[in-house]
């Protein structure tokens, strides 16, 4: 019955594109500040890896936590605009109805793929990290591996959008690529 009325109201607020887009938006956001934390983190040098873990977690949460209340707040005040300006040309209200289902509960669908995204990308590089502190030994050491990690998952969000945009896939995985150098570049000049 909850998924009959989940799909219900999927199909009439149909917020896929708005969810494709924020899951990418903040899953890139969540990897390129990873990526920036580990190499500041990396040409600061000597720095324990338990500091970077429990740092690199609090920005992933961090991220996870904003990107869950900022699209809560935004999208719940768009949906509830969306039900006053149909109440409005119905000149009846609809309290009762789906489209007042939809302006409760889809801002939380969306809230949810905005926070749940960085949270999760940040989550998958760091893995090296906890690989390393459990004893791993990685060939590239913990930093550079979870660098190359965030590098690749960039790559492939930028694949992601040239498929969705209809443009050639390299080319948009190499663009997504190019703006991770630079600011690895940037980072490393900083350093």
């Amino acid at each position: 019955m909850l998924l009959k009325q989940i799909k219900t109201l999927l199909k009439i607020s149909r917020p896929e594109k708005i969810m494709r887009r924020y899951f990418v938006v903040n899953g890139y956001d969540g990897a390129l500040t990873m990526l920036g934390l580990m190499m500041g983190f990396h040409v600061s040098g000597g720095v324990d890896l338990a500091v970077v873990i429990t740092s690199c977690l609090a920005a992933a949460l961090a991220l996870g936590m904003s990107g869950l209340s900022s699209a809560y707040i935004s999208e719940a005040a768009e949906q509830r605009r969306a039900l006053a300006q149909l109440e409005k040309a119905m000149v009846s209200s609809l309290q009762e109805s789906h489209h007042a289902q939809v302006a409760v509960w889809i801002p939380w669908l969306v809230a949810l793929v905005n926070g749940l995204s960085p949270l999760l990308t940040a989550l998958v590089i760091m893995v090296p990290l906890w690989l390393a502190h459990g004893g791993v030994m990685l060939v590239l050491g913990p930093l550079p591996t979870a660098m190359m990690v965030a590098l690749v998952i960039l790559f492939l969000f930028g694949v992601f959008l040239g498929r969705v945009g209809g443009t050639f896939w390299l080319w948009s995985g190499l663009q997504s690529l190019m703006v991770a150098l630079v600011t690895l570049g940037l980072i490393y000049l900083l350093g």
